[in-house]
């Protein structure tokens, strides 16, 4: 078993296609398929079984596939972070986030670092917290923005977070000085399960259930919906200084800020790179 092999079962896994790994990785296909027989030798296991004109993996496979993600992406991270002790001349941080904050806080924390560091690379990715944790893990990204709750459990051992700012969340209507109260008969717009739970604990806090009538995780839609009529919602600070649609007013909630955190994996030191943008992160919020 080796780094080339992992590589390769890696990417068979990610596309479900041969064709398509040896179009990533630069290789013939014929190649592909002989870097996975040395790798089922190695381990004397079937990885891949021929379903039709495709593929899939076996159980073993499946389990081999997922460590080979996590052993790439430490490698790739290791490599990284490698080039980074050089100087901070060099080197590269990848971030995950979401919407609001790739949207408000990250392009001011982009803009600082390419201003101090122009020779660091910096990659994003739009994804839920939930998601980009798993990445983090994996170590396809260096750094994950996400938010929690108060009542939102503990992450699992390894993660370390560092708190950013505290985020308000408004009721938004076509009204002015409005309360939760006012709208337990309105039609309510809903977001994604994890941010929904934050709304429905809100009104249910206030005496009523939300029936939610539409869902929908652009922010855009969101308030545009709201501002024809069609309901109300509740946002997040950070989204209506992303966007904020005429005709609609936004009433803060007292109690329901969300909590923004940068979060690393592993122990510490983290890399230069991701280090410097922490600083910035911290600076700017």
């Amino acid at each position: 078993m080796n780094l080339t092999h992992l590589r390769v079962l890696e990417a068979v896994a990610r596309h479900g296609s041969v064709t398509e790994a040896a179009r990533e990785l630069h290789y013939s296909q014929p190649s592909i398929s002989h870097h996975l027989g040395r790798l089922e030798s190695s381990i004397g296991a079937r990885l891949i079984q021929r379903v039709g004109r495709g593929i899939r993996l076996t159980p073993e496979g499946e389990v081999l596939a997922q460590r080979a993600r996590e052993i790439v992406g430490r490698v790739e991270a290791a490599s990284a972070e490698m080039a980074a002790h050089v100087g901070l001349r060099a080197g590269r941080v990848r971030v995950a986030g979401f919407q609001t904050v790739l949207s408000t806080i990250v392009p001011r924390a982009a803009a600082e670092l390419s201003a101090s560091y122009p020779g660091i690379e910096l990659n994003l990715v739009d994804v839920h917290p939930g998601e980009g944790l798993r990445m983090l893990r994996a170590g396809h990204v260096d750094l994950a923005l996400v938010f929690r709750h108060a009542d939102t459990p503990d992450e699992e051992e390894g993660f370390r977070l560092t708190h950013l700012l505290d985020d308000p969340l408004y009721l938004i209507s076509r009204e002015p000085g409005q309360r939760l109260e006012d709208h337990r008969d309105s039609a309510w717009v809903g977001g994604c399960e994890r941010c929904r739970a934050t709304m429905v604990a809100a009104c249910r806090r206030a005496g009523f259930t939300p029936r939610i009538a539409y869902s929908s995780d652009d922010m855009v839609v969101v308030q545009t919906l709201v501002a024809a009529g069609m309901g109300v919602a509740t946002l997040p600070g950070l989204a209506l200084q992303a966007h904020r649609t005429p005709g609609v007013h936004a009433t803060e909630m007292p109690g329901n800020a969300r909590h923004i955190y940068a979060a690393t994996y592993g122990e510490p030191p983290d890399p230069p790179a991701t280090t410097a943008l922490l600083d910035i992160l911290r600076a700017i919020t």
